[in-house]
C-alpha cells in the first residue's frame, strides 16, 4: 500500500486480514448526560448489537463502539475526539452540539474520519468548510423557514428571537432573519444571553423584551436549559393573553423524554399555550416496535424516548451500510501516519498516535449515495448533504398534553396531512393551500393575538403635527382647550377609535408657527425615532415612502395648476360660433349640392321641378334651403329622390340639433379664458409659478419638469395667492399657484370663484399618515380607514370640514365650443356617396332610354332617307342626349309606345300572307 507523505508509514488496522478486518470500531462522541444524550446512548448500543446479529451487513466483522463523553464543552469536545481518534476508529457517531462539532470537524477533516452526527443541527455545517461532517437529523435551515411560515400564516411580520449566543443559536437566528424577510417580516430584536447563564441575567433579558412592541418571542436554546426560562416567564406575567410562544425542536425533545401518564403537572403548567415543533419521523410498525423495544430497557436512564434516538440509531446503521458497501467492493481499511503530526519537542501530546483513514474519502462518498428506510424514515442526502423530504410536526401544548395542529415539509408548507401522503400528489406551497388547526393561545383562548402591543414603558404615541399658517381647515393648534383640530385630526381620531384596543398618545407640533413646516423634515423626524408618527395632510410621495410606512390614503390629492381668469361676454355674432368656418363652408356647400342631385332626379318626373331656367334655378335654392326648417313645399316623385332626400333630411335633422345645442351652451353658460391651459404651457413659459410653503410641489416641479428655481415664488397663504394671482406677473406676481388639489378647491370656494383650475391633475397621490418603518399600527389603521370609507363616516368629516361653494363655470378655450368638420365628416362621406349611387342609377337608367331612342329614330329616318345621309344625323347626338334628358319621362315612355304600334303596323303590311288574305 502506498505510503502516505514523504516519510509516513502505512499501517494496516491490526484487527485486519488480508481482506476484511474481523473488528471494526466506530465511536460514539456526545454529552451523556443530557436530555439528547439520554435518548441517544441506548439507542446506539441496540445499533450495534441490531447490526451484529444481522447476518446480510458486515458479515463475519464485529462492530464496535467507543463511548466518550464531552460534557457540553468545547475544550474537552476537542480533547474527547483526539482520544478517540487514537482508537482508529473508521467513524464518530456525533456530536450533539454544534458548537463541539465546529471544532472536532477540523480534526476529522485532518484524519479524513468522518463524523456523522444525530444532533447538530446548525445549518453552517453544511458549508463546504466541513466536509467531513454528515448529519442523520434534519439541518435547521428547514427548521427556520417552518417558523416563518407559521409567523406569515397568522400575518405577525415582527418578532422577538431569543437564544443562547452559540454557534447553533447565533447562526440558527441568523436563517431565521433570512426566511421572515422573504414573507416581509423581520426579527426586530435579538435577544442572547450567554450559555448557562444564571436566572438573573435572564430574567434581566426577559424584562427588557417585554417593554417592546413585539409580542411574538421565537425560543431557540438548548433543550437542558430551556425550561428554565418559561419558568421565569410566567412569574413575569408573559404567559398570558397577547403573548405568542414559539418553541424549536428541543421544547418537544425535553417533552417526548418525559411525557407519560406521571408527567410533571408544574412544567405543563408553564407552557400552556405555546406552539413547539418537533422532527416528523413516519409512524410506522417499525418505529414503535424499536420505541416499544427501548421503554423495556431495565438500565435506561430517561423515562421515554425523543426523535434523537431515532437518528442515533439510524446513524448507525448509515455507518454499517457503507462499510459493507467498502468491503464488498474490494476495499481495504487500513490507517497510515502523517508526517504533519509528529511529536512536538519539550510537548506530552502523542500526536504521532493520530493517524490517518486511508479509506475516509471513499467511505465518505458511499455515505452519501447510501440510501435505505431507517425508524427516522427514508435515508438520503441531496447535493447540500441534507437528508430529502425535511418535515416537522407543529404541536399546541394545552391541559395534560400536547396536541399536532398540523405539520410542515418543504414539499408542501403548512398542512394537516402527514407529508408522506402528500408526497404522492404534486407540490402545492400556495398560501391558500396552507391549513392548520386551530390553536389555545396562553391565556386560554383561541382568538389569534394581534402579536403587538405598545411599549410596556408608560410613554404615549408620540405623534407629530404640522403647525400650520394656512388652509387651518385641514389640522391647526386649538388654544381652548390646548390641543389639535382640523380635518385630519377628526379623521386619524375616527380611524383610532375603530381599533380593538386603546392607543394612548400625544399630539406634538411641528413647526414654529410662522411659516408651514417643511414636510419632507416631518417625515424624516419620524424615520429617525423623534416621533413615533405623523398625522396631517402629508402627501405619499416617493421619496417619502423609503423613510417610512404611510397608511391607506384617506384623502385623494394630485397637483393642479390653477389661475386668474376673465370672463367672456357673448357678442351678437355669438350665433356663428357654433361651427367654425370650414363647418360652415362644407354644409353651405352640400346644401346646394344635394338640391342640385335632388333636381336632376325630379326634373324628369316632377312637373315642380321644371320651368324656364330661371324658374329651375330658384327652385334648386329654394328647395336646397328649406330642407334645413323641413319647410320645402316641393314633393319627390321619383324613388331615387326619395332615398337621397330621406338621408339628406336625417344629415339635416344631426346638424340643426348639434348647432341648437352649441348655441345653447354658448349663450346660457358663462365662459372664462385665461392665457394658461394647463401645467404643459405653464412650463413651456417663462414666467413666475407660486407655490405654497413647505410643499413637494417645489421638488417636483424642480426635479421632475425641470422648471428653473428662479421662476418658483414661496406663498405663505391664501392671501398671498390672491394677491400674486391679482397682481400677475408684470405687476411681482406670479403667473399661476401649482398646488395640491383639496387647497386648492378650498381657495377657490373662499374667494368666490375667481380663480380657476386649467387643464387636469397631473400628478396622482393621496394622503396619508405616516409610521415608523414596519410599525403594525400603520396597517390596522389602513383597515380602519377602509372601513370608515365603507360606513360612509370618511365623507362625514369630509363635509363637516371642507364642504364648501363648489365653482361650477366652465372655463374655456376660444375653440372649445366650436364644433369642426371632423366631428361631421362621416355623415357628409354618407350624404356624398348616396348622391353619387343615385346619380350614377339615373345616368345608366338614361343611357339605356336614349340608346333605344336613338335605335328607333335611325329605323325611321331609313325608311325615308338613303343610307349615305346616316353619318350626319350621328353627328348630332350628343345634342338629341341632351335634349332627351330635358324630356319629360312621360312624354319618353309615349314615344316608345307610337314606335312600337309603328313597328307592328310595319312589319302586318310587309307579310305577304296577310297582303294575299
Amino acid at each position: 500500500m502506498e505510503v502516505v507523505g514523504s516519510t509516513g508509514t502505512t499501517i494496516v488496522n491490526s484487527t485486519a486480514s488480508s481482506s476484511r478486518p474481523s473488528v471494526l470500531r466506530i465511536g460514539a462522541l456526545f454529552t451523556l448526560n443530557s436530555v439528547i444524550g439520554r435518548s441517544a446512548k441506548p439507542a446506539i448500543m441496540a445499533a450495534i448489537d441490531d447490526v451484529n446479529a444481522n447476518t446480510t451487513i458486515l458479515p463475519g466483522i464485529k462492530l464496535e463502539v467507543i463511548l466518550h463523553d464531552t460534557n457540553c464543552s468545547g475544550f474537552l469536545g476537542t480533547v474527547e475526539a483526539l482520544q478517540l481518534m487514537e482508537n482508529d476508529v473508521v467513524a464518530a457517531i456525533g456530536p450533539q452540539s454544534s458548537g463541539i462539532a465546529h471544532i472536532i470537524s477540523q480534526v476529522a477533516n485532518e484524519l479524513h474520519v468522518p463524523l456523522i452526527s444525530f444532533g447538530a443541527t446548525d445549518p453552517s455545517l453544511s458549508s463546504l468548510q466541513f466536509p467531513y461532517f454528515i448529519r442523520t437529523t434534519q439541518n435547521d435551515y428547514f427548521q427556520m423557514h417552518a417558523v416563518a411560515d407559521l409567523i406569515d400564516y397568522y400575518k405577525w411580520r415582527e418578532v422577538i428571537a431569543i437564544y443562547v449566543d452559540d454557534d447553533n443559536g447565533r447562526n440558527g437566528v441568523s436563517v431565521l432573519g433570512d426566511a421572515l424577510a422573504e414573507k416581509r417580516a423581520k426579527i426586530s430584536f435579538k435577544a442572547a444571553f450567554t450559555p448557562g447563564a444564571p436566572k438573573s441575567d435572564i430574567s434581566d433579558l426577559l424584562n427588557g423584551v417585554n417593554l417592546m412592541e413585539s409580542r411574538i418571542y421565537v425560543l431557540h436554546v438548548n433543550p437542558d436549559s430551556g425550561l428554565e426560562i418559561f419558568s421565569i416567564a410566567k412569574k413575569l406575567g408573559m404567559m398570558t393573553s397577547s403573548y405568542v410562544w414559539i418553541a424549536t425542536n428541543w421544547l418537544s425533545s425535553v417533552l417526548d423524554s418525559s411525557e407519560n401518564a406521571g408527567t410533571n403537572s408544574d412544567t405543563l403548567n408553564l407552557l400552556q399555550g405555546v406552539v413547539a415543533f418537533r422532527h416528523h419521523t413516519p409512524d410506522t410498525n417499525l418505529k414503535r416496535s424499536f420505541i416499544s423495544r427501548l421503554k423495556s430497557l431495565k438500565d435506561k436512564e430517561t423515562k421515554n424516548f425523543n426523535s434523537y434516538a431515532l437518528y442515533a440509531y439510524d446513524s448507525v446503521w448509515l455507518a454499517a451500510h457503507a462499510l459493507d458497501v467498502i468491503l464488498n467492493e474490494g476495499g481495504n481499511i487500513s490507517f497510515s501516519s502523517d508526517p504533519v503530526l509528529h511529536n512536538t519537542n519539550g510537548s506530552m501530546l502523542h500526536l504521532s498516535s493520530l493517524r490517518v483513514f486511508n479509506g475516509g474519502q471513499q467511505f465518505l462518498q458511499t455515505i452519501l449515495r447510501t440510501n435505505f428506510t431507517g425508524i427516522s424514515g427514508q435515508i438520503q442526502y441531496d447535493t447540500d448533504k441534507n437528508l430529502i423530504h425535511p418535515a416537522y410536526d407543529i404541536l399546541n401544548i394545552g391541559g395534560l398534553g400536547s396536541r399536532r395542529i398540523g405539520y410542515w415539509s418543504n414539499y408542501s408548507g403548512l398542512s394537516v396531512i402527514a407529508p408522506e401522503i402528500l408526497y404522492e400528489q404534486p407540490p402545492n406551497t400556495s398560501r391558500s393551500s396552507q391549513q392548520l388547526f386551530s390553536v389555545i393561545w396562553p391565556g386560554d383562548t383561541t382568538n389569534t393575538p394581534k402579536g403587538w402591543v405598545f411599549p410596556n414603558n408608560g410613554k404615549p404615541l408620540r405623534i407629530a403635527v404640522p403647525n400650520r399658517v394656512s388652509y387651518l381647515d385641514f389640522v391647526s393648534e386649538e388654544k381652548n382647550p390646548p390641543g389639535v383640530k382640523g380635518y385630519c385630526i377628526d379623521v386619524f381620531e375616527a380611524a383610532i377609535n375603530l381599533l380593538p384596543y386603546p392607543v394612548p398618545r400625544q399630539y406634538m407640533l411641528f413647526g414654529n408657527g410662522d411659516i408651514n413646516p417643511d414636510y419632507n423634515d416631518l417625515v424624516y423626524q419620524v424615520s429617525q425615532n423623534n416621533y413615533d408618527a405623523a398625522v396631517g395632510d402629508i402627501t405619499i410621495v416617493t421619496n417619502r415612502t423609503r423613510f417610512v410606512d404611510f397608511t391607506q390614503p384617506y384623502m385623494e390629492s394630485g397637483l393642479v395648476v390653477v389661475v386668474r381668469v376673465k370672463e367672456i361676454n357673448s357678442s351678437a355674432w355669438s350665433f356663428l360660433k357654433p361651427f367654425t368656418a370650414e363647418m360652415w363652408c362644407v354644409t353651405a356647400a352640400f346644401f346646394l349640392f344635394v338640391g342640385t342631385v335632388v333636381w336632376i332626379l325630379e326634373h324628369r318626373h316632377n312637373h315642380e321641378f321644371r320651368g324656364t331656367p330661371r324658374q329651375q334655378l330658384n327652385t334648386i335654392f329654394w328647395f336646397t334651403f328649406s330642407t334645413m326648417f323641413f319647410a320645402h313645399r316641393e314633393n319627390t316623385v321619383s324613388n331615387l329622390g326619395r332615398v337621397v332626400m330621406i338621408i339628406w333630411l336625417f344629415a339635416v335633422l344631426i346638424i340643426t340639433s348639434s348647432y341648437t345645442a352649441s348655441l345653447t351652451s354658448i349663450l346660457t353658460v358663462q365662459q372664462l379664458t385665461s392665457e394658461i391651459e394647463g401645467i404643459d404651457s405653464l412650463i413651456s413659459d417663462t414666467q413666475p409659478i407660486g407655490i405654497q410653503e413647505g410643499s413637494f410641489a417645489k421638488k417636483y416641479l424642480i426635479d421632475e419638469l425641470n422648471v428653473a428655481p428662479s421662476r418658483i415664488v414661496s406663498l405663505k397663504n391664501q392671501d398671498a395667492y390672491i394677491d400674486a394671482l391679482t397682481r400677475g406677473p408684470k405687476n411681482g406676481g406670479v403667473m399661476a399657484i401649482v398646488d395640491e388639489l383639496p387647497y386648492i378647491e378650498l381657495f377657490m370656494s373662499n374667494t368666490n370663484c375667481e380663480f380657476r383650475i386649467v387643464g387636469q391633475e397631473f400628478t396622482r397621490s393621496g394622503w396619508g399618515f405616516a409610521f415608523q418603518r414596519d410599525s403594525p399600527l400603520a396597517v390596522d389603521l389602513s383597515t380602519a380607514i377602509l372601513q370608515l370609507a365603507d360606513d360612509g363616516d370618511l365623507q362625514k368629516i369630509h363635509d363637516k370640514w371642507l364642504l364648501k361653494n363648489v365653482c361650477v363655470a366652465q372655463l374655456s378655450s376660444d375653440q372649445s365650443y366650436e364644433l369642426s368638420l371632423s366631428s361631421f365628416w362621416g355623415l357628409f362621406l354618407i350624404i356624398g356617396i348616396a348622391c353619387f349611387l343615385a346619380l350614377t342609377l339615373f345616368f345608366i337608367k338614361v343611357m339605356c332610354q336614349y340608346k333605344k331612342f336613338s335605335t328607333d329614330t335611325e329605323d325611321s329616318a331609313d325608311e325615308i332617307q338613303p343610307h349615305g345621309s346616316r353619318r350626319t344625323t350621328r353627328m348630332t347626338c350628343f345634342k338629341g342626349f341632351i335634349d332627351f334628358i330635358d324630356r319629360r319621362e312621360e312624354d319618353v315612355k309615349e314615344i316608345f309606345r307610337q314606335n312600337t304600334k309603328r313597328k307592328e303596323t310595319t312589319q302586318t303590311s310587309d307579310d305577304p300572307s296577310t297582303s294575299h288574305i
